[in-house]
């Protein structure tokens, strides 16, 4: 029998679901053009959780002006100070606008998780890794009224004026705070500690003579030191800095295997997909061992990394543990 002339007109069973498949896969494809948008978007922040003026300041602007030319946006340094680098943690932790990073370092990952009873972030659960920028060895320097010549002449001043001298940090749990404190707990000596909100206004007092010492990143430290207007009594490093060929280093002088080392590296928060991790460690690699880089890099005595977000995983693992028993033994605890 021929087909009713209507039949054409009406759709079969299998039409109506290939015709409902289509639909579905076309609901689809928005998602999935979305979920392939190019990263970055935008201008992207890359948030320091220190004042202006410190060796921070200086490994954060050199990585964001080299990532600016390969990114294909601009990535500006935000200085957001306070609490030890808390506020800012805090603050990117929660950033959901996927263009927001933070320089994190000695203090906020390896210090801050063990000296607060309690945290705003979570260091290992809040931020994925991207690389580790860049070493930066501490300067243990006296301002010129210190009658002290090197690291030995120090401490037996210190030893003999308990409670006289004074040192500055850029705030509690601090690079320069944790360096002292090592310091004094490898020496067996008492001095003040006085915290600071951020290198810069430390550093002001410092160079005034309100303060009698502080332990710098040399990148920050070495102008001053050059100058005149501060002495360097030994470097933190394992060996004596180019830089400073004439300064031995604390191990030189009396205390085998010290070493102080501040580090700085990239983190993004959590929520950040890894396929944007993956191409912003590829591109820091590069920017942190771009030649212009390495130029400011040196000159500042910073050790370019450069390290894959594992690595960097790993690093802060091992810096968690190691500073975790001198901090429990030195009982530094913030203010």
């Amino acid at each position: 029998m021929p087909p009713h002339p209507s039949s054409a007109l009406c759709p079969t069973r299998r039409q109506l679901l290939t015709a409902s498949s289509a639909m579905a896969l076309g609901g689809l494809l928005p998602a999935t053009s979305w979920s392939q948008t190019p990263w970055p978007s935008k201008s992207v922040r890359f948030v320091v959780p220190f004042a202006p003026g410190g060796s921070s300041e200086i490994v954060a602007r050199s990585t964001a002006a080299e990532l600016s030319k390969t990114l294909g946006q601009s990535v500006f340094v935000d200085n957001k100070p306070g609490a030890a680098g808390n506020i800012a943690m805090q603050e990117v932790a929660r950033a959901e606008d996927q263009h927001t990073l933070i320089l994190g370092h000695i203090g906020t990952l390896a210090v801050n998780p063990f000296i607060f009873d309690k945290l705003p972030y979570d260091a290992n659960k809040d931020f994925k890794p991207v690389s580790l920028l860049a070493k930066v060895p501490s300067l243990y320097v006296v301002h010129p009224d210190v009658p002290a010549k090197n690291l030995k002449e120090f401490i037996a001043y210190a030893k003999k004026n308990p409670a006289k001298l004074s040192y500055g940090s850029a705030g509690n749990g601090s690079a320069g705070h944790l360096a002292f404190e090592y310091l004094k707990m490898t020496a067996d000596m008492f001095m003040l500690h006085v915290p600071y909100r951020g290198t810069g206004p430390m550093m002001t007092d410092l160079l005034s003579g309100r303060l009698d010492a502080a332990a710098v990143g040399a990148a920050a430290m070495l102008p001053f030191v050059k100058s005149g207007k501060v002495r360097c009594i030994a470097t933190g490093s394992a060996q004596r800095l180019p830089q400073l060929p004439d300064v031995p280093t604390v191990a030189e002088q009396g205390f085998p295997g010290f070493e102080m080392t501040q580090w700085y590296g990239m983190l993004a928060p959590a929520s950040l997909p890894q396929e944007h991790i993956d191409k912003l460690a590829a591109e820091t690699m590069k920017a942190v061992k771009a030649p212009e880089s390495l130029r400011r890099l040196n000159a500042d005595a910073a050790e370019a990394i450069g390290g894959t977000p594992a690595q960097f995983a790993q690093f802060i693992a091992a810096e968690q543990a190691r500073w975790k028993k001198v901090l429990l033994r030195a009982k530094v605890k913030p203010d």
